[in-house]
């Protein structure tokens, strides 16, 4: 019985070799068949990351210049090359910056030059050239802070019950809550 046994392992082992063989065979002639198509697929999928790699690698350099030449700006407002820097590796941080310089220098020309190509960078600059001309217009991105200007104007005109409707409206989770209040009371006491 050992010696069947012992045969029988054998056999086994044999078939097991014999399948593990045949399907590097059936492996072997797979590549055969398609070996052209397999390799091409590999190149491409090479050089898409390399690509991939290299435009991200190209990215984070020009955001990087953009960074230096806006620090550059910080330092030195009068800084021209950093400008024409900023201008050419990010334009809408550029756009971002020269609102900046307008809004802090109370700047009607400049803050109407502004290349508007966004939406919050439209509304910013609306809403400060409104508060330039004393009639504060509706905010997407200052609501809460055009009401509270309307508010003031009311009350500046003697139309107290319509400033505090007005100042009624306002989120109560809002940073010009207690500003809000203020008002509500400058209502009662004037």
């Amino acid at each position: 019985m050992d010696l069947k046994d012992g045969l029988n392992e054998v056999k086994k082992e044999l078939s097991g070799d014999e399948k593990l063989l045949e399907q590097a065979f059936h492996l072997e002639k797979f590549f055969k068949k398609y070996k052209t198509p397999l390799i091409a697929t590999a190149v491409v999928l090479v050089l898409a990351l390399a690509g991939y790699k290299v435009n991200n690698y190209l990215e984070n350099q020009r955001l990087e210049r953009a960074n230096s030449a806006l620090l550059a700006l910080d330092k030195n407002p009068k800084d021209s090359s950093a400008l024409k820097e900023l201008k050419e590796n990010n334009p809408k941080l550029y756009a971002l910056y020269s609102y900046s310089v307008a809004a802090n220098a109370a700047d009607k020309d400049s803050l109407n030059s502004l290349d508007k190509d966004s939406k919050f960078l439209d509304d910013v600059v609306n809403y400060n050239l409104s508060l330039l001309n004393n009639s504060p217009k509706n905010s997407i991105y200052y609501k809460n802070l055009s009401i509270v200007e309307k508010a003031y104007l009311l009350i500046k005109d003697n139309k107290k019950s319509e400033a505090k409707n007005s100042l009624a409206t306002i989120d109560k989770n809002s940073a010009v809550v207690p500003i809000a209040r203020l008002l509500e009371h400058y209502t009662i006491t004037k």
